[in-house]
C-alpha cells in the first residue's frame, strides 16, 4: 500500500502521479519490488518539460508507419497505455475521452490531436490497439493509437519522461498526459487517473491563442477560433469547458460606450467653439 498511498497523495497535491497498483497484497509486494520510486519518476517526468520529442516512427492501427513529427503544426496530447490493463488504463482513457469531448466542443474539433501509445511490446500490437479503441468507442478522427517497435520503446518513453516497471501482475507506471506544442516540445505534464477538461484546457488555450493563422482558413474562421479559444471557461462543478461570450460582450459594450462618449465630447467641443466664434463676431461688430 506504500506506493499506492504515496502516488495518490501526490496526485492530491496537483503534481501527483499514479501507479497501476491493484489493492491486493500480491500487487503491493510487486510494486515495492519493482524499484519504481515515486520521487524519481516525478523528476524524470518534470525533466522532460521543454524537450522536443524525437522523430520516432511508430505503427498505426492499420499497420502503416507514422512519424510523431507528422503531428507537428497543432498541439498534441500523448498518453501511454498497455492494452492488457483491465482497470486503470481503461479508466484513464475514458476520462481523457470525456475531457477531449468537452474541449472539442469549446475549442474546436480540429484544433489539437491526441495519441495513445501502447508501450508493452509485442503485446500492444496495432491489432490490440485497434481492438482497445473499438472496445471503448473511440472514433475521433484526430485521436490515433500507435504501436512502437520494441527496440525504440526505451528511447521513446525516456523522451517523454514516462517511467514504468514490469511486475508479476502487469506494470507499475506513471499516469500522465503530455501536452506538446505545435513544434513538438513538451510544455505540460498532467498526472492522475481522472483527467479533467480544465487541466487540459488551460495549456491548450495558451498554445492555441499564440497559434499562427492557418492560410487555409478564412479571416472570419480564424477570428471565430480565437474568440472561442479566449472565451472558454471551466465549470468548477463539472470540470468541463464551455464558451462564455460575456467577456467579448462586455468589451464591445465598453468600446461602444467609449465611442459614444468621445462623440459627445467632440460635439460639445465643436459647439463651444462655434459659440466662441459667434461671441467674437458680435464683439467686433
Amino acid at each position: 500500500m506504500l506506493f499506492s498511498r504515496l502516488w495518490r497523495g501526490a496526485a492530491a497535491c496537483g503534481l501527483g502521479l499514479a501507479l497501476l497498483a491493484a489493492p491486493s497484497p500480491a500487487r503491493t509486494e510487486a510494486a515495492g519490488a519493482s524499484g519504481l520510486d515515486a520521487d524519481h519518476a516525478l523528476a524524470l517526468s518534470q525533466a522532460a518539460l521543454g524537450r522536443r520529442i524525437g522523430d520516432h516512427i511508430l505503427v498505426d492501427r492499420g499497420g502503416s508507419p507514422v512519424s510523431l513529427a507528422s503531428f507537428r503544426g497543432k498541439p498534441l496530447l500523448v498518453s501511454f497505455i498497455y492494452t492488457g490493463c483491465f482497470r486503470v488504463c481503461p479508466a484513464t482513457t475514458r476520462s481523457l475521452q470525456e475531457a477531449v469531448k468537452g474541449l472539442q466542443k469549446s475549442l474546436g474539433v480540429n484544433q489539437f490531436n491526441i495519441v495513445s501509445i501502447g508501450f508493452n511490446q509485442p503485446a500492444d500490437s496495432p491489432q490490440a490497439l485497434k481492438a482497445f479503441a473499438t472496445q471503448y468507442g473511440i472514433t475521433a478522427p484526430n485521436w490515433e493509437f500507435l504501436s512502437p517497435p520494441a527496440a525504440i520503446v526505451p528511447d521513446l518513453t525516456a523522451d517523454f519522461g514516462f517511467a514504468y516497471a514490469a511486475t508479476p501482475a502487469g506494470f507499475d507506471h506513471v499516469l500522465q498526459v503530455s501536452v506538446l506544442d505545435a513544434e513538438g516540445r513538451i510544455v505540460h505534464q498532467i498526472y492522475g487517473e481522472d483527467v479533467a477538461a480544465g487541466a487540459l484546457g488551460e495549456p491548450l488555450k495558451m498554445l492555441l491563442a499564440g497559434m499562427p493563422l492557418n492560410p487555409s482558413n478564412t479571416l472570419l474562421d480564424n477570428l471565430m477560433d480565437r474568440v472561442r479559444i479566449m472565451c472558454t471557461v471551466v465549470d468548477p462543478e463539472t470540470g468541463a469547458y464551455r464558451v462564455d461570450y460575456t467577456l467579448p460582450i462586455q468589451i464591445a459594450g465598453g468600446a461602444t460606450f467609449f465611442v459614444l462618449m468621445m462623440i459627445f465630447f467632440i460635439n460639445e467641443w465643436r459647439a463651444s467653439r462655434r459659440g466662441a466664434h459667434k461671441k467674437r463676431g458680435r464683439s467686433t461688430a
